[in-house]
């Protein structure tokens, strides 16, 4: 995500939508595959959206490299962008690739294989539309030079140079890679030159002018101290291999980069005190929570309370996760937070923020009272108890019907064993949430029988980015799974003649 001073409605391409465009990084309760909770549409013949990614060409596969030893990366990743690289006027798609752990392995040997016609590395997929007049897409990862090749977790856009063209962040299980946008068509590798590696367990990353000099910055959220070496045994309570929760390992601080405006950053971690908290940090999201005209930054721990850091308006931050009622749950205890955004859903004028959590902890609501004072709301208006059976990762606030009112997507697959999927191969899958925005003062509406077909289906969903994918006036999704394709859910909203 990007947030810049000098215009905070300012946004990067990866995730379009009405109030802030951005990009996330993260069975019970399975009913038929779909949510228990759902309610129809008056006229659910026509679905809200449609899955056409391999009717446009946008062939992606995510593999993991599992082996059987359940490395905790394995079930982490898929991240994906949404971005007009090439400034032509339409979207382009880049998406997140894993990898093996031994570079000596043959994917085809894993636990999983790709399909046939897979290619390692990150894809970036150019859009046609603007071309042909025709939606398409064309991978020229080759010719973009993009395709890193590594553990990829997830990815940042934004222009750090401010010359008009998106540079990309990608953050990995190991070094991670900026890319600097040629504004040709391509990119360099310009990590080493700018400063801004991190060897550690990168997840999440943001571009954020947190100074108000006119330069994006980066933060970048960092998980676990886990090694392949140094990895644990873990059980399901039926007895079988399992993933580890974090608790097994230690949490890594983050970092905050300076944009020096010359190309090169500066790691100011210590100095903004940024390293005073640490948490094994997922989802972040930077907005004005207080309404001083600063941005903050907001991080989803998991497995430990939220970070909460507010802008001290002199390169520092401090944290007040906890003290501004945003960190924890209703009942004052940590959760397992993965996925998370802000916007004014209720549109009285200050950032809300909505965070996934773990199956059996639902998700947090948390309204802003006013000067970053926030409740949680998500019982109150209906988003606790549809959310509780799952594991969300990627989400956001959108207006798929253009009514006004900003609706909410969540992203869900879990992260351990599914007991009742036990004979399945790969036990993680669980269906993708919509919720209508009934209007003020209203619970949310579960419309997720409505959504389509995809909808319908149990997967591994992590990434999720947000745009006017066909340029139709209407905000599309596409969604990153773990170990599974990538889908192009297609709003279609044009088709209709309804209200929701």
């Amino acid at each position: 995500m990007t947030w810049r001073k000098k215009d905070p409605a300012s946004t990067l391409q990866a995730s379009n939508f009405a109030r802030r465009q951005f990009l996330k990084l993260l069975g019970i309760g399975l009913l038929g595959g779909k949510s228990i909770f759902a309610s129809p549409l008056a006229h659910p013949e026509i679905p809200l959206f449609r899955d056409i990614a391999a009717d446009v060409g946008l062939a992606f596969h995510h593999f993991t490299g599992a082996t059987g030893e359940y490395f905790m990366p394995e079930i982490m990743g898929s991240g994906v962008a949404l971005f007009d690289y090439d400034n032509d006027g339409d979207l382009d798609v880049y998406l997140i690739q894993g990898s093996t752990f031994d570079p000596a392995q043959d994917p085809h040997q894993s636990k999983f294989p790709p399909p046939p016609g897979w290619k390692p590395g990150n894809r970036l997929f150019r859009n046609l539309l603007s071309e042909t007049g025709k939606l398409q897409f064309v991978d020229v990862t080759e010719k973009a030079g993009v395709g890193h090749i590594g553990y990829g977790m997830g990815v940042a856009v934004g222009d750090y140079d401010n010359d008009g063209f998106q540079d990309l962040y990608v953050t990995n299980f190991g070094h991670n890679v900026l890319y600097h946008n040629n504004g040709d068509g391509t990119f360099t590798d310009v990590t080493e030159k700018a400063g801004v590696d991190d060897p550690r367990w990168s997840t999440g990353a943001a571009w954020v002018d947190y100074d108000g000099d006119g330069r994006l910055d980066l933060f970048v959220a960092n998980y676990l101290d886990f090694t392949v070496k140094g990895n644990r045994q873990c059980f399901a309570s039926t007895g079988e291999r399992d993933y580890c929760t974090p608790k097994m390992y230690q949490p890594v601080p983050a970092r905050l980069f300076h944009n020096r405006g010359n190309g090169t950053f500066e790691d100011v971690t210590a100095a903004a005190g940024i390293g005073a908290a640490m948490g094994p940090g997922l989802g972040i999201v930077c907005a004005d929570f207080n309404g001083d005209g600063w941005p903050d930054i907001y991080v989803a721990n998991d497995g430990a309370a939220a970070h909460l850091w507010m802008n001290q308006k002199n390169g520092t931050f401090k944290e007040r996760g906890a003290l501004s009622g945003a960190a924890l749950s209703p009942d004052g205890l940590p959760q397992a937070g993965m996925g998370v955004t802000a916007a004014d859903f209720d549109g009285d004028g200050d950032e809300d923020i909505f965070k996934t959590n773990l199956t059996n902890e639902g998700s947090n609501l948390y309204v802003n009272e006013g000067s970053g004072n926030f409740r949680d709301a998500a019982t109150e208006l209906g988003l606790f108890l549809p959310t509780f059976p799952y594991t969300g990762f990627g989400t956001e606030w959108f207006d798929y019907d253009n009514d006004g009112h900003l609706d909410l997507f969540i992203a869900n697959g879990a992260v351990n064993r599914i007991g009742s999927l036990r004979s399945a191969p790969y036990p993680f899958g669980q269906p993708n949430l919509l919720f209508h925005n009934e209007g003020e003062g209203k619970k949310f509406r579960d419309v997720t029988a409505a959504a389509g077909p995809a909808f319908a289906i149990s997967e591994v969903s992590r990434g999720a980015a947000f745009g006017d994918i066909n340029n139709d006036g209407a905000v599309d999704i596409v969604v990153a799974n773990n170990n599974g394709p990538v889908r192009l859910l297609l709003n279609q909203n044009h088709s209709m003649n309804r209200n929701h």
